[in-house]
């Protein structure tokens, strides 16, 4: 189970009667977070559904999701002119220095940037099938 690191600006939902609550990362947190915190950041009441339909815009699934950290070893599965390509398009979208952190792994990438970095690499002629460094299990607290 990964660990709950709750972001400081995640809202929370304290809605106790939705039909999504046992699954919606916001509520779970916020049953977490009334047992040990002072102050809560809790989405307004007012804007939640009034209905049990449990179609909510705040929900968010509760479900870990897999990040990836760093791709130095693809590098070695590419040859010079496409590792070139691959650089300069993830350069052009992240700039230099962020790119170089991505690269090492200094921060995980959501499974969204992974696909953009693999559809990145597609796009510079990679053929073999593209693999992070490393990969972990965490929460998905923001987009």
């Amino acid at each position: 189970m990964p660990e709950w690191n709750i972001p400081y600006d995640f809202m929370l939902c304290e809605k106790t009667d939705c039909p999504r609550a046992a699954a919606c990362l916001r509520h779970i947190a916020y049953m977490r977070e009334l047992e040990t915190e002072t102050i809560l950041r809790i989405i307004n009441p007012r804007k939640l559904p009034a209905d049990d339909s449990g179609d909510c815009a705040f929900f968010r699934d509760a479900t870990p999701v897999t990040y990836a950290f760093g791709f130095k070893k693809m590098q070695g599965r590419m040859f010079p002119a496409q590792y070139v390509a691959f650089k300069n398009i993830l350069m052009a979208r992240y700039g230099r220095n962020p790119f170089f952190e991505r690269r090492k792994g200094a921060f995980p990438l959501s499974p969204k940037e992974q696909a953009w970095i693999k559809r990145a690499a597609r796009r510079a002629g990679a053929e073999a099938e593209f693999e992070f460094d490393s990969y972990e299990e965490r929460y998905h607290w923001m987009d």
